[in-house]
């Protein structure tokens, strides 16, 4: 299993990297491997939108099923990857490089921190996998 280190995880299966207050988001090779070949993104946010952490701030579709997306963190979004609308293959070729999904400006830049390491979210998906 693909886990980087140097990234943060939450129990969704998403990914957050932090460069400063910056925080971009995708999804992991886990959940990429568990929705199989994704057909459609579907990012209902816009630049400049104020996110809540837990809440969706999207959707992603493969030819298994739906599946909601959750900001691992509150903040403004900064910065949307456009390319997805026409390319949502690029997160199963790629989810932690050019899959990526929306950046956000941290509201609190510690609350990334927070979020799971790479051994603790190797254990999330041990325990998920079963």
């Amino acid at each position: 299993m693909n886990i980087p280190a140097g990234l943060k995880y939450t129990k969704e299966h998403e990914w957050a990297k932090a460069d400063g207050n910056r925080v971009t988001v995708g999804i992991t090779a886990f959940a990429v491997e568990q929705l199989g070949d994704i057909t459609l993104v579907n990012l209902d946010v816009k630049v400049g939108d104020e996110v809540a952490e837990g809440k969706a701030f999207g959707t992603i579709e493969s030819v298994k099923t739906l599946s909601d997306l959750y900001a691992p963190i509150s903040g403004k979004v900064v910065e949307i990857n456009k390319d997805l609308d026409t390319k949502p293959e690029l997160i199963n070729e790629d989810p932690y490089g050019k899959g990526w999904m929306v950046t956000f400006e941290a509201s609190d830049a510690a609350a990334v921190q927070k979020l799971m390491d790479e051994a603790a979210y190797a254990e999330h998906v041990k325990a998920a996998a079963g």
